[in-house]
């Protein structure tokens, strides 16, 4: 039996030549891409913490760095150590808190907090954040507020943060103005932005204010983003139905959702809970906290923001399937809640397959958050 002809072998790499030609163009990108800091460049200081969120603390290194050279990054920790993120990695900052007293800039990312570690920070964390000379500008993306605030520098001011965590930070620090419907405040000297993502668009908005709205559309092509989004984080928050009951205007409800695109009175919800109009508003407030009308345009909001993210309807259609009398109804309504039109709404949120059903609850204490205290680690 003749022996079958050897198998050529297969290189897992390319011949040399090509190899170190592709090595030059990825190191022209790099180069291209987060060019050396340009003399006199602005300090940018990236204070890690313990718990960090590993996506938001790159996000201004990624941004500003992208700016060619406009900006000086660096990283930072409270104690010089490497730092324990949400994640299964460590890492190590570059610096210790003494690079703090030379930033022009200070960026706050996220991290991980219990309700007794939001209600008192590590004190070397604030400790670090005294470091901090006059007149540098602060930042804080998402639940680095929470450090600004106990801080006391947010005492008096607007601000945001992630609006899961709205309820929570009201509670422990009522002198902050907070804004959950926003993507971030600018104060010019403090600026706070709402979860993830959020971190991009504050990044951005540094830039155009910086450098102007050419540079900032330079950094986000680079970045592969929008320049600047519709809207703020009101179009992202979950709006839970209230939980419906076999008594009082439960029922009423119930039939009602199967009726949206019908233009319900107020008359025939209570003639259909066998109340009169009068003892069903009252009733119906006391349930809900909102009138039977204020009710009813939520709710045919929530069904056309599914309709929206699930189908292809147009938004005539859609307005007609949810109840409103017209597109423009819809779009006025949406704009007043989500802050955006229909058409942006759609845009965000289109689902590439088949949709979910909308969600109806939300963890009570949610992104991770719980009724003990943080683990921390190191010295």
């Amino acid at each position: 039996m003749p022996l079958a002809p050897a198998a050529r072998p297969v290189s897992a790499l390319p011949p040399p030549s090509r190899a170190h030609d592709l090595a030059d163009r990825a190191a022209e990108l790099d180069r291209r891409m987060r060019p050396d800091p340009r003399p006199g460049a602005h300090k940018v200081v990236v204070l890690a913490l313990d718990g960090v969120y590993p996506f938001e603390l790159g996000i201004p290194h990624r941004v500003l760095g992208s700016a060619d050279g406009r900006y000086e990054v660096l990283s930072a920790s409270v104690d010089g150590q490497p730092v324990r993120t949400d994640s299964d990695l460590t890492v190590t900052p570059g610096h210790g808190p003494d690079v703090l007293a030379e930033a022009d800039t200070v960026v706050i990312p996220p991290y991980s907090i219990s309700r007794a570690s939001a209600a008192t920070p590590d004190p070397q964390a604030l400790a670090a954040l005294s470091r901090v000379r006059p007149g540098a500008r602060l930042v804080s993306i998402c639940t680095g507020a929470f450090l600004l605030a106990a801080a006391g520098l947010l005492d008096g001011r607007r601000a945001t943060t992630h609006w899961a965590l709205a309820g929570h930070f009201q509670e422990l620090f009522p002198r902050v103005e907070l804004d959950a419907e926003v993507l971030f405040v600018d104060h010019g000297d403090v600026l706070t932005s709402a979860g993830a993502a959020s971190g991009v668009d504050v990044c951005l908005h540094l830039v155009r204010q910086d450098h102007g709205s050419e540079v900032a559309n330079q950094v986000a092509r680079c970045c592969v983003v929008p320049p600047y989004r519709d809207g703020g984080q009101a179009q992202y928050i979950e709006r839970p139905l209230p939980p419906a009951s076999g008594t009082g205007t439960g029922p009423t409800r119930d039939w009602a959702l199967e009726r949206l695109e019908l233009p319900l009175s107020l008359d025939e919800l209570a003639a259909h809970a066998a109340m009169s109009t009068r003892t069903f508003a009252r009733r119906f407030r006391e349930e809900t906290g909102l009138s039977p009308g204020r009710w009813l345009t939520q709710q045919r909001l929530r069904r056309a923001r599914h309709l929206l993210e699930s189908s292809d309807l147009p938004v005539e259609r859609v307005a007609h399937e949810v109840g409103f009398a017209t597109a423009t109804s819809l779009r006025r309504h949406l704009a007043a809640e989500a802050g955006v039109a229909p058409s942006a709404y759609r845009r965000t949120f289109r689902a590439s397959g088949p949709a979910a059903p909308p969600a109806t609850a939300r963890p009570a204490f949610p992104l991770g958050m719980s009724d003990e205290p943080a683990a921390r680690s190191g010295p």
